[in-house]
């Protein structure tokens, strides 16, 4: 039994104050393991983004402890989380997050390009476009893209550093079913690579492709 690529206990997070003050986690266990997809049901509002954030360092959670990797994200320093975020984690978002002013290939060069990047990615990135079929859109910006070929980009992004973790946040949620159900297949193929996938979703297809459906509720994680 090797080593989680996920590992998060006792997470509690709370929003506003007083009585108005919302606990969205309260308590919440994860473990995922490389090569394993875990999707994440919950209603909206459930606290499932913020999960992810938590996951990747983007937040802080009041309680618990998270580590990626093997590496610890509560309690490290921004620069640590900053450099952990580079190397180990990739993130895909419901709306790509493309920057508009940068042909496909170039965001997903850019990616490759910070401190701390993955020596190699300069060339993983050229062959993931041609892999997930996107050489010949390669050197168009965003606004001539469509919805599937925007996400593909931005999963090719995500990998370019070679994560042991991917987070996406409802993925297949701007796109059609034909596009999604391709998005589906490359984040499934990325965790046959040993990646550990961790997705929130409401939609069934996404939940359909992982190994683990979790469910967010009352601030808990349930299978």
């Amino acid at each position: 039994m090797g080593m989680a690529t996920v590992l998060a206990r006792g997470l509690v997070k709370t929003y506003g104050d007083g009585r108005a003050a919302r606990r969205v986690l309260d308590g919440a266990d994860l473990v995922v393991e490389p090569g394993e997809v875990v999707a994440v049901l919950g209603r909206s509002g459930s606290g499932k983004s913020t999960l992810l954030h938590l996951l990747g360092g983007l937040d802080r959670p009041e309680a618990g402890t998270i580590e990626v990797a093997g590496e610890p994200v509560t309690g490290a320093g921004e620069r640590e989380l900053s450099a952990l975020r580079r190397r180990r984690i990739g993130f895909v978002f419901q709306f790509f997050h493309l920057l508009p002013e940068l042909t496909g290939e170039a965001n997903v060069l850019l990616a490759g390009r910070v401190r701390g990047a993955h020596p190699q990615a300069a060339s993983r990135g050229r062959e993931l476009i041609d892999r997930l079929g996107l050489r010949s859109v390669a050197d168009s910006l965003p606004s001539r893209l469509s919805g599937g070929e925007q996400q593909r980009f931005a999963i090719a992004r995500a990998l370019v550093n070679d994560p042991a973790l991917v987070l996406a946040d409802e993925p297949t949620g701007n796109l059609d079913v034909e596009a999604g159900a391709e998005v589906l297949r490359l984040l499934r193929a990325g965790a046959a690579d040993g990646r550990a996938v961790v997705m929130v979703t409401h939609e069934r297809a996404a939940a359909a492709i992982a190994d683990r459906v979790l469910t967010l509720r009352d601030g808990r994680l349930a299978a």
